[in-house]
C-alpha cells in the first residue's frame, strides 16, 4: 500500500540570536491510509514544527515530504485542499458567528454553500452547540471556539487531518466525541495524524504511536509493540522511560517532598 504521508530526512533549524538550533534531526516516516498515528514527544521535541511543515505552514527546512504523492514544497496550495488542520488555538473572527465563519470557509474552499453549512449544522449539533449557530463567536468560551475549529478542518471532507493538540479547552464529554469521531474516520479509510501530550487519548485511539525526542523519532509501533517486556506500563511510563524522565523525574519529586 502505497503511504499517504511520506517524510526522507526531514531537518528543521531555527536562527537563536548568533546560534542555529536544529530541532528535527533527519526525520524519516512513512503513514499509510486508514492510520491513526499517536505523534507524541516532550515540550521542544519537534512535535508541532513537525506538523507545520507537512501542513505547509513552514516552508524552509531540508528533506522531502510527500503527501498523496504531492511535494509539499512544489504543490502546497493542492495539498492544503486535501488534507484537515486543527491546531491547539488560532485566532477566529469574534464579531462574526459560527455561520458566517463557515460560510467564508465553504467560499475559501470553493465548496457548495448550502450543503455545507447543512453539514457544518449537524457538527454543531453533535458538539452540542447548535443553538449558537447565530451568537458571536467573541462570546463563546475557550472550548467553543475550539469546537468550531474543529468542525471547520471537517467540512471538506479530508482525507488526511492533522490534529495539534485538538482537545485544549474540550470538556469531557466533548473529548470522547472528538475520540469517537477519529475512531470512525479511520474505519472510513481516512488517516488521522494526532499529536498531543494527553497520553490517555492517545493510547486508546491510536493504532501506531512514534515517539519524538530531541528532534529525532526514538520509538514506533502499536502500544503493545512498544512496552516491550515492561506488560504493565502505562503509555505515561513508557514515555518517560524512553525520554530518560522517569528517574530524574522520581528524584525531583522526591526532593520537593522533603522536609526541611
Amino acid at each position: 500500500m502505497e503511504p499517504v504521508i511520506k517524510i526522507t530526512n526531514l531537518r528543521k533549524s531555527y536562527q537563536n540570536g548568533v546560534e542555529k538550533k536544529l530541532v528535527l534531526k533527519g526525520i524519516d516516516l512513512n503513514v499509510t491510509p486508514g492510520q491513526i498515528i499517536g505523534y507524541i514527544g516532550p515540550n521542544g521535541a519537534g512535535k508541532s514544527t513537525t506538523v507545520k511543515i507537512i501542513c505547509g505552514l513552514i516552508d524552509s527546512f531540508a528533506g522531502e515530504v510527500l503527501v498523496n504523492g504531492l511535494n509539499i514544497k512544489k504543490d502546497p496550495v493542492e495539498i492544503k485542499r486535501q488534507i484537515g488542520y486543527i491546531p491547539e488555538s488560532a485566532d477566529i473572527y469574534e464579531s462574526i458567528t459560527p455561520v458566517e465563519y463557515f460560510t467564508f470557509i465553504a467560499e475559501m474552499r470553493k465548496l457548495n454553500v448550502r450543503e455545507t453549512l447543512e453539514k457544518a449544522k449537524r457538527f454543531l449539533k453533535y458538539f452540542e452547540i447548535g443553538e449558537n449557530a447565530d451568537q458571536r463567536v467573541g462570546s463563546f468560551s475557550k472550548g467553543m471556539k475550539q469546537k468550531i475549529l474543529i468542525i471547520s478542518a471537517l467540512l471538506h471532507n479530508p482525507e488526511i487531518l492533522f490534529m495539534d493538540e485538538p482537545l485544549s479547552g474540550l470538556d469531557a464529554n466533548s473529548v470522547i466525541k472528538v475520540k469517537e469521531m477519529i475512531t470512525q474516520m479511520a474505519r472510513e479509510g481516512k488517516t488521522i495524524f494526532y499529536s498531543s501530550h494527553l497520553m490517555d487519548v492517545v493510547e486508546k485511539v491510536s493504532n501506531r504511536i512514534i515517539l519524538i525526542n530531541d528532534g529525532q523519532i526514538i520509538a514506533d509501533g502499536t502500544f503493545n509493540e512498544l512496552r516491550g517486556e515492561n506488560h504493565d506500563e502505562s503509555l505515561e511510563k513508557m514515555f518517560a522511560r524512553l525520554t530518560g524522565h522517569l528517574e530524574s523525574n522520581r528524584f525531583e519529586l522526591n526532593e520537593t517532598l522533603k522536609n526541611e
